[in-house]
């Protein structure tokens, strides 16, 4: 009797998120371009995809958030947009992502779709096409070290909470162990998402210079190219989940960065219009 009460009340929510799905769009951004607050996106969403998560039988905490998790899903959520580009993260999408109302559909990204935003934009000057590739990737990269050390912190934090589950195990409730179980799930499922997005990011901006060379060469291009060498350092970083900055969470140090594609090689010559 319970599990049909359980599962009605589920296809109840279900029914209602098919209205809330009917107008939905992507999460509200206010100064700065921070979330906005709003009860659908910050409420109502979320508490539909936890009920969603859970019939997909993946683990859900019932913990409340620490600051240093909200202040990293604050910080990763601006890599996981791009209101600049006009919906090129798909920004619908990766509300109906983070909110658990559907699992990852990030992986099957193109990374055409920023050059082909640049291509549609009528801009006066070519060469500002560049500039508006320098501008994107230099934003990206003042933010990535906040970035990375709010997820340092929440690392610090689920480690916390395996050590005092290890030692007050008995004095709490039985669904402690659970429930640190699950918020470990989400925690990592979030950090592997910026990282998916991080590495989605730097190959559209690659693909957009790269085309950008061939399409309109200007010397505008060398500056694009060392701010995405000095981005591959935190791409080298992320797919090493060396966060921490002391290269324990991945093989080898951090600091790899790619060669630069106007590096010579033999005696071939890369020579620009100007």
């Amino acid at each position: 009797m319970v599990d049909r009460v359980r599962t009605s009340l589920r296809l109840i929510t279900i029914v209602a998120l098919t209205g809330l799905l009917a107008g939905c769009i992507a999460r509200p951004v206010g100064d700065f371009g921070r979330a906005q607050p709003s009860f659908t996106h910050d409420t109502a969403m979320p508490a539909a995809g936890n009920v969603i998560a859970g019939m997909r039988k993946e683990p859900v905490s019932g913990f409340n958030k620490t600051d240093q998790e909200t202040e990293m899903h604050d910080r990763v959520w601006r890599f996981l947009i791009a209101p600049h580009a006009k919906d090129w993260l798909f920004d619908t999408s990766v509300e109906l992502q983070r909110t658990r109302i559907i699992p990852p559909k990030d992986t099957y990204y193109q990374t055409d779709r920023y050059y082909d935003y640049l291509r549609k934009t009528a801009y006066q000057s070519s060469r500002t096409r560049y500039s508006t590739v320098g501008a994107n990737v230099s934003i990206d990269n003042q933010t990535l070290p906040t970035t990375f050390a709010a997820i340092c912190a929440v690392i610090a934090v689920d480690q916390q909470r395996a050590a005092a589950l290890a030692s007050l195990r008995a004095d709490l409730p039985a669904s402690a162990s659970g429930d640190v179980a699950a918020r470990k799930y989400e925690n990592d499922a979030y950090i592997a998402w910026f990282v998916r997005a991080l590495n989605y990011r730097y190959d559209s901006y690659d693909f957009a210079l790269d085309s950008l060379l061939v399409e309109t060469p200007h010397e505008q291009s060398l500056t694009v190219d060392e701010a995405l060498r000095q981005m591959s350092v935190y791409v080298t970083r992320a797919n090493r989940h060396d966060f921490c900055g002391d290269g324990t969470s991945g093989r080898g140090k951090g600091s790899v960065v790619i060669p630069s594609r106007f590096q010579n090689r033999g005696d071939t010559e890369i020579v620009l219009q100007k």
